[in-house]
């Protein structure tokens, strides 16, 4: 982890601007989106997550508390056992 480091706000037209030392972003490696929150008195930046991230393993563990079932039974009907063909 890098030591903090001063950054001065700059204006950029009708917006502000910090800019960013590149070891920080190295670290970070963000590609060209990141994402942004504020936190209580701070500022975070992340790396843009897929929309998927983190699913496998939310699912595991799941599956580990047996909370990996349906939610409706399955109600199988005459048709589904008699003329459904894959």
């Amino acid at each position: 982890m890098q030591k903090t480091v001063r950054a001065r706000v700059i204006r950029v037209g009708k917006s502000r601007a910090i800019r960013i030392p590149d070891a920080s972003l190295d670290q970070l490696r963000p590609g060209e989106v990141v994402e942004l929150a504020v936190r209580r008195d701070a500022i975070l930046v992340r790396r843009q997550r897929s929309a998927r991230e983190g699913w496998a393993a939310a699912f595991q563990a799941a599956a580990a508390r047996g909370r990996d079932r349906l939610l409706d039974e399955n109600h199988g009907m005459q048709w589904d056992a008699n003329e459904w063909q894959w």
